[in-house]
C-alpha cells in the first residue's frame, strides 16, 4: 500500500506507524547542521533559519530548531545506527562532540551514546564485531 499526503507521492517518510519528523534542539542550528552532516552524511538544506534535514535512511527528516530546549541526559534519546562504530566515533569527537558512554558489548551490537556540540545525549549503534 502505497501513501500519499497531499499529493507529494511515494517518499521514504510516508510509513503509518513510523518515526518520520524530529525537532533537532540546537543552541547554533547551522552549526548542528554542518555537525550531523559530517558526521552522518545526512542531507542538510540550510537556506532557512532552522535548517531542514533528511537522515541517511531518508525515513526521517526534521529541523534544527533553536528554540526547543537541549534534551541532554532526559526525555527521549534517538540512536543512530551506524557501519562503523569506532570510525564514526572518530567524527563526533572531529566535530566538536563528547563521548559520553563508551563503547559497549549489547548481545551482537556494540552501542555508545555522545554529546552533539548543542549538548543533546544521542547514541550510536552497530551491528556485530568491532
Amino acid at each position: 500500500m502505497s501513501t500519499s499526503i497531499g499529493g507529494v507521492g511515494e517518499h521514504p517518510v510516508f510509513r503509518p506507524g513510523g518515526i518520520s519528523y524530529l525537532r533537532m534542539p540546537a543552541v547554533d542550528p547551522h552549526a548542528s547542521a554542518a555537525f550531523y552532516e559530517a558526521v552522518f552524511e545526512w542531507k542538510i538544506r540550510g537556506e532557512r533559519e532552522d535548517p531542514a534535514f533528511e537522515d541517511g535512511s531518508g525515513h526521517v527528516i526534521g529541523h534544527f530548531r533553536a528554540d526547543h530546549a537541549v534534551a541532554g541526559e532526559a526525555g527521549v534519546r534517538p540512536y543512530v545506527f551506524v557501519e562503523n562504530l569506532d570510525e564514526t566515533i572518530e567524527k563526533i569527537v572531529a566535530g566538536g562532540g563528547e563521548i559520553v558512554t563508551e563503547p559497549y558489548p549489547e548481545g551482537d551490537l556494540w552501542v555508545a551514546t555522545f554529546r552533539d556540540p548543542a549538548g543533546n545525549e544521542v547514541g550510536v549503534w552497530q551491528q556485530g564485531p568491532r
